[in-house]
């Protein structure tokens, strides 16, 4: 590392070399390189030890926005929040454990991505949802509260809701401690950094089946391959051509289908379902309190129309992503069929009962 830095610094700005240095990382990003896997987990696993300056830290992640990150950037990144996760033990196989977060950072609707994994664990999916609470006031954590469900629940009540309800809810600051050295330095910034990106990629339960919303196109093909080197089992990460980070009916979704060897790119629409179609931003809520009923009046089919026709949809593809729909057809199929039998509402008040323990 002193001999980059050497390399890359005049003599009269060179200074030793101290835990948690990046200088040696941002000398080669500045020069207009890209980082390793390796370097990538080198500078990501600084971050994580606390010992980086803030300043370092500004800079690094200031560089890694100016571009789109690369598969080797996102995969090393994820391997250091992996390794750093406070991990949710279970006993089901991760391989067919699901997540639906996404990134964040889009137009909101409304909660269709916590939605849509109440319905696949209510299809038979076996659903870790991660998520954390939003700009909006009604992110995931914030809705799932005001429906009744404990989001601060313990490991082993999280596992109880796991195993036995199929669906449980992982409050992302409560698994993952190394990330909080970065926050007050992305706080600062006011601007999406390569974090952003990298929540969903650290499920707490290990999940290696993923439905993955980023707030750009330009992330779509990068993130899926970043997923197909960690060896996910299936990642489908999706983006809509009218801006959102989910599936929306009110215009097509771009695709990138990450399973075995390869990247298989598509694009799907509401129409392609024969479901309604509208612009979805026309649902969003104005409060934690509106999105909450808003949610629960379409799980329980209070509220149909437009509402029922996004969460069918996004449900459709959480269920493709987790193995349990061999078709967007058939997932929408198996959506509907779980609503209108009460199956999603159940799952849900199963969840708030067991996640109170």
């Amino acid at each position: 590392m002193d001999t980059v830095s050497e390399r890359t610094n005049p003599s009269e700005f060179a200074r030793p070399h101290r835990d948690g240095e990046l200088t040696p990382f941002i000398s080669l990003l500045l020069r207009g390189g890209t980082l390793s896997f390796e370097q990538s987990e080198s500078a990501f696993g600084e971050m994580a030890s606390g010992l980086s300056h803030h300043a370092e830290m500004g800079a690094f992640l200031a560089l890694l926005a100016s571009r789109v990150p690369t598969v080797d950037e996102l995969a090393g990144a994820a391997t250091v929040m992996r390794r750093n996760v406070d991990r949710l033990e279970h006993s089901i196989d991760p391989s067919v454990v699901l997540d639906t977060a996404g990134t964040g950072g889009a137009p909101k609707s409304f909660n269709v991505s916590t939605g849509a994994a109440i319905v696949a664990a209510s299809c038979g999916a076996k659903v870790a949802k991660c998520g954390n609470r939003s700009r909006t006031g009604r992110g995931s954590a914030e809705v799932l509260q005001a429906l009744g469900v404990n989001v601060d629940a313990a490991r082993p009540v999280q596992r109880r809701c796991l195993e036995h309800v199929g669906l449980c809810f992982c409050f992302a600051i409560h698994h993952h401690p190394a990330a909080r050295h970065a926050m007050p330095v992305r706080k600062a910034l006011g601007f999406p950094t390569i974090f952003n990106l990298l929540g969903p990629l650290g499920n707490p339960a290990g999940a290696q089946r993923q439905l993955m919303g980023v707030y750009d196109r330009r992330f779509l093909l990068p993130i899926a391959e970043a997923l197909r080197v960690l060896g996910t089992k299936r990642a489908i990460v999706i983006h809509s051509k009218d801006g959102l980070d989910e599936l929306s009916t009110g215009a097509g979704n771009w695709i990138a289908d990450a399973a075995g060897c390869c990247v298989h790119e598509s694009e799907v629409s509401a129409a392609d379902l024969d479901l309604e179609q509208g612009d979805p931003m026309a649902l969003a809520p104005t409060s934690v309190e509106g999105a909450a009923d808003l949610l629960l009046g379409t799980l329980t089919g209070r509220v149909r129309g437009l509402a029922r026709s996004m969460l069918i949809l996004n449900s459709a593809m959480a269920l493709v992503a987790a193995g349990v729909a061999g078709s967007m057809r058939e997932g929408a199929d198996l959506a509907a069929r779980s609503l209108d039998s009460g199956a999603a509402a159940n799952t849900l008040n199963d969840l708030v009962t067991t996640s109170r323990g």
